[in-house]
């Protein structure tokens, strides 16, 4: 089949809406539901940052994509005990497919609510458990074993879109899109990112070990398919704060920061021991969390409002109890799809533990954010590659 026709395109009003090949047919198959516009953008764009992925790091990668850019980005790294209870899979064994896919949606849990979902490698029955119980709108993977398929049949009432790509495709090298009837054109982008783009370090700081090499890459990569500008922070596998589509680059290094610090946050033992009601949904548990460790817990769960969610109400998470933990945050490596033009943003980025950047370089200041790196004892390297995607 080399066409399909879509209910809309990304608004309701926006009639007729297709896609189609103009050689060959369509790489992926539905096996489940019917595929919308920006379900079919998501699709494709995180297919492609997770087969990246796993090409990198060697190992099974899962994405969490909203509106054409990734919530989260994980590698099948083993969760310590701590990510264990903040991701709530204590005591699980997980397989190296649910691994990375709880990674990636536990980077940010918030905008992950109603998402899409990508899978390097099959996915088995236990992902696929993990995933029914979470707000989503679908899936690609290259397989699915059958009991991880008919559980999916089950999700939203039988509605849930399941897609199955087809690993061997491969695109044609010129890419066109349409902008206000005028046809742009370009050559797709490529580039590998490897470590070889992170050998030029001009910090004083040259040591960058091989476990901030893969955060680093993961970072780099993930910025691949995240709508410019755009800054990623990476820690242990994963990403943990992702500022998309800022016209500042430091506002988009505040905005990936505060997520990043939003992670860590979750794994502080106040959060760790919060007292939930059994009966608490999830989405309404990440939203009392994301509440909890913000400035506005005496105004939205104070009085009575706790009873909502807690058996008990749990203790003020106080402004210098966050501080204090924050502090403890380290080794966090830092990816941005282009050059920095300021220190500023390094003097945000050590804010929330960051110890490895990687960065484009070229811009009239270098000197100014190497030297802040160096003021920090950051190791930056200078990858020379620009990542812009629209």
């Amino acid at each position: 089949m080399n066409e399909m026709e879509l209910k809309y395109g990304c608004n309701p009003n926006q009639k007729p809406a297709r896609v189609f090949m103009e050689k060959g047919d369509l790489p992926f198959t539905v096996l489940n539901g019917k595929p919308g516009y920006i379900n079919l953008l998501d699709a494709m764009n995180s297919w492609q940052l997770v087969q990246e992925l796993k090409k990198a790091t060697g190992l099974p990668a899962a994405a969490s994509f909203k509106h054409v850019s990734p919530a989260g980005a994980a590698v099948a790294v083993p969760l310590s005990e701590t990510l264990q209870k903040a991701y709530f899979v204590e005591g699980i064994e997980l397989s190296p497919i649910a691994t990375a896919y709880i990674r990636a949606r536990g980077a940010d849990r918030m905008s992950s609510y109603g998402d899409f979902v990508a899978l390097s490698d099959e996915c088995d029955a236990q992902t696929a458990s993990f995933l029914k119980r979470e707000v989503s709108d679908g899936i690609i993977a290259p397989s699915y074993s059958e009991a991880a398929l008919e559980i999916l049949k089950t999700k939203r009432k039988g509605t849930y879109l399941v897609l199955q790509m087809d690993p061997n495709y491969q695109p044609e090298k010129i890419e066109k899109k349409q902008v206000f009837g005028i046809t742009f054109e370009q050559q797709r982008n490529e580039i590998d990112l490897t470590e070889d783009c992170l050998t030029e370090i001009p910090t004083k700081n040259k040591d960058i070990p091989a476990a901030a090499k893969r955060d680093l890459l993961i970072s780099l990569i993930t910025l691949k398919y995240t709508q410019s500008n755009s800054v990623c922070y990476a820690k242990d596998g994963q990403a943990i704060g992702i500022g998309a589509g800022q016209q500042s680059r430091v506002h988009c290094t505040r905005l990936a920061g505060n997520k990043a610090d939003i992670w860590y946050l979750r794994q502080a033992p106040q959060v760790l021991s919060l007292p939930f009601r059994e009966d608490v949904r999830r989405p309404d548990r990440d939203n009392a969390i994301d509440v909890y460790v913000g400035d506005e817990y005496m105004d939205l769960l104070g009085g009575d409002n706790w009873k909502r969610v807690f058996t008990e109400k749990p203790p003020v998470f106080t402004k210098e109890e966050k501080q204090a933990w924050l502090s403890t945050q380290t080794g966090v490596a830092l990816g941005s799809d282009a050059f920095f033009p300021f220190g500023d943003n390094i003097e945000r980025a050590h804010k929330s533990g960051v110890a490895y950047v990687a960065q484009a370089g070229g811009s009239i200041r270098d000197d100014n954010v190497i030297e802040t790196c160096d003021k920090y004892n950051m190791a930056m390297a200078m990858t020379h590659i620009r990542l812009f995607h629209h």
